[in-house]
């Protein structure tokens, strides 16, 4: 029989005891810890113009594009997968970017369930969050690479989207669980670069963008737990740009994107400065700096930026880049271009064109905005969203992209979504004197008013099939606010009504204001011009192109009895315009075909007769069932005779 030594029970039940004391401790200091973080949010020094609506439902096109990638790519992500390089057993990477797939994948999924809150959706945003958080090491890490390798390579940018994802379910769900979590993983970064020799832009490649791109997440921590060290490190990371290894984001602001330092001997480097990806990651960044901290410097680098490269880099469909960097494209957009328009740059493309739509409410972001979002994205999803084409070309064909990392898909499948689901928040949006319309498509919108009454906006349009929109209010109360409506930049015959009542004074590329007295029951009208517009590229030879609102238009095999290579010249009426006749919708095929009257060569004297050429949606061309070959661009023929004097240019 076991006897006990009295003295040794009572010595045992004081440890229980104390520990169920420390435990109690832990779990009451955590908790008012918890708490003060969530007490301790930093109000913004510069607030956005615009803010999100309530909630949105949309019918119609834009939704079934929505849904398919919710249902086809969103919801059946192996998300194991994704946590599997974060486990203590593999975190012996040294080179590549498994750890960037969790948080873009994820961000999507936030972003999809913002959209449409799906409780399948819920159920795997849980676990996949919760799933990731059990990963994290003691120090506070969460990433793949060994010990001995970390802030190399890709290990910071990894870490970025690990913190993205945290902070965006923390956004949604206020679980504290979540900001404690990318506190963690920011403190150990700050301890990393401590033990080393705090510079981050040195560490990985392209000028430190995609390691310092981590500037984003860590001043939305400032914004969550008012922690003066994230504020100090943001400002940091900024000074560091300047320092001679850096890539010299802000004194470099107006010089083209594509011309800031020599081409590098190793295209993929750590000298390569002209990375577009990483580089606009950064410019986020440093916008959510500026809400912080009104620092107008920062805004306007961004601001340079931005019109830099819609003016030297993007392309007809609304994106850019060859190989993944910068290379005064838009000069070159009508040749064979090598890596054309990853996925990756129109998505971050956008998202930098919506904070800034957001920040100023000024519609050439949302002119921007909705051409890259119904080309060069859209283009890029197969057609039920299950896949993304990691590049696209502007002639050429649409395939899918290689598996990456071993991960079972690609950056672009992972990120493409987080595009997707960017624009519905932008579409309608509250204002402090009232409500912006910045795009057009059917469904309702809920919003406040300034006065904090309940707005429902019901819009009822096949746009931009047609440029016909109505837009029905639903109030409790009359009030008198403004209602801002986007004139799309390429519309030059616009109409607008109120109630029967037409307003003048319209300005293509801006908002026209309307304050009144508004009432449920008030009827908006738009006409907006959907005339198909020749475009023209090119010096010595040129090429035309042909868009039809903010829809660049394609030929494609599949329609094309000429064959792609017949020389074809748009038959335009005295105003510059082509007719495009418009023909029955086959969603299976593609969501908008017209036909057009063109010029063939006739490789005679005397040249015949025209020709009706097919022309569809460049989201939809060779997007088919079939990879057919497509075209947006046509060379046309050159004639010594006629020099241009003058190029109009997309």
């Amino acid at each position: 029989m076991k006897t006990y030594n009295t003295g040794d029970f009572h010595g045992q039940a004081a440890v229980v005891l104390l520990k169920k004391v420390l435990c109690i401790f832990l779990i009451l200091n955590a908790g008012l810890q918890l708490s003060t973080l969530a007490q301790s949010s930093v109000k913004p020094v510069v607030d956005d113009v615009l803010m999100p609506v309530l909630s949105l439902r949309l019918d119609g096109y834009l939704a079934g594009k929505l849904e398919g990638s919710l249902n086809n790519r969103i919801l059946t992500q192996d998300v194991g997968r994704l946590i599997e390089p974060f486990k203590a057993e593999n975190r012996t990477e040294t080179l590549y970017w498994q750890s960037e797939f969790w948080g873009k994948w994820f961000t999507s999924a936030v972003l999809a369930y913002q959209y449409h809150p799906d409780a399948r959706l819920k159920k795997v945003l849980d676990a996949a969050a919760n799933d990731l958080l059990s990963t994290q090491t003691p120090d506070g890490y969460i990433g793949n690479y060994a010990a001995a390798n970390r802030l190399q390579r890709w290990d910071i940018w990894g870490r970025k989207y690990s913190m993205l994802g945290l902070l965006a379910y923390y956004e949604l769900t206020k679980d504290n669980s979540m900001l404690t979590g990318a506190m963690g993983v920011a403190d150990n970064l700050l301890n990393d670069l401590k033990q080393q020799d705090r510079i981050i832009v040195t560490k990985g490649n392209y000028k430190g963008m995609a390691a310092s791109s981590v500037l984003e997440p860590i001043c939305l921590l400032y914004k969550y737990t008012g922690k003066k060290k994230y504020l100090d490190f943001a400002e940091e990371i900024v000074r560091q740009w300047e320092i001679p290894e850096g890539p010299q984001l802000l004194s470099k602001a107006k010089v083209n994107v594509s011309e800031r330092f020599p081409k590098p001997k190793n295209w993929y480097s750590a000298e390569q400065g002209q990375k577009a990806y990483e580089m606009m990651s950064c410019y986020e960044g440093l916008l959510e700096l500026y809400r912080l901290t009104g620092n107008v410097k920062y805004k306007q680098a961004v601001e340079d930026v931005w019109t830099n490269i819609r003016n030297t880099e993007i392309n007809i469909a609304g994106s850019g880049a060859s190989t993944e960097m910068w290379f005064n494209g838009k000069e070159h957009q009508h040749l064979p271009v090598h890596h054309y328009q990853e996925t990756c740059v129109a998505v971050t493309w956008l998202k930098l064109t919506n904070q800034l739509l957001r920040l100023t409410g000024e519609s050439k972001y949302a002119d921007e905005a909705e051409v890259v979002y119904y080309n060069a994205l859209l283009a890029a999803m197969s057609a039920n969203g299950a896949v993304w084409a990691k590049y696209t070309p502007l002639n050429g064909q649409r395939l899918p992209g290689n598996e990456q990392c071993g991960m079972g898909l690609n950056c672009c499948d992972a990120s493409g979504p987080r595009g997707l689901f960017n624009f519905p928040q932008h579409l309608v949006m509250e204002r402090s004197d009232g409500l912006q319309v910045n795009h057009f498509a059917g469904g309702e919108y809920l919003a406040n008013s300034p006065k904090g009454q309940k707005i429902s906006i019901i819009q009822n349009t096949d746009y931009p099939q047609s440029g016909d929109i109505q837009l029905s209010l639903k109030l409790a109360k009359v009030e008198e606010f403004t209602m801002y409506l986007r004139v799309p930049e390429w519309s030059r015959q616009t109409k607008i009504s109120v109630n029967g009542v037409e307003l003048d004074n319209l300005v293509p590329g801006r908002a026209v204001p309307v304050k009144r007295m508004w009432k449920s029951g008030d009827l908006i009208s738009l006409n907006l011009d959907m005339r198909g517009r020749v475009v023209e590229t090119g010096t010595k030879v040129q090429s035309t192109a042909i868009m039809r609102g903010p829809i660049v238009l394609a030929r494609d095999s599949r329609f094309e009895g000429m064959g792609l290579e017949a020389v074809v010249k748009p038959m335009v009426d005295k105003d510059g315009y082509i007719e495009l006749i418009r023909h029955v919708a086959k969603p299976e095929e593609y969501f908008m075909s017209f036909s057009a009257r063109f010029i063939p060569e006739s490789y005679t004297e005397k040249p015949g007769g025209t020709i009706n050429i097919t022309l569809c949606d460049y989201a939809s061309a060779g997007n088919g069932a079939v990879k057919s070959f497509y075209k947006v661009w046509t060379p046309q023929l050159f004639n010594p005779q006629k020099i241009h004097s003058s190029v109009v240019s997309y």
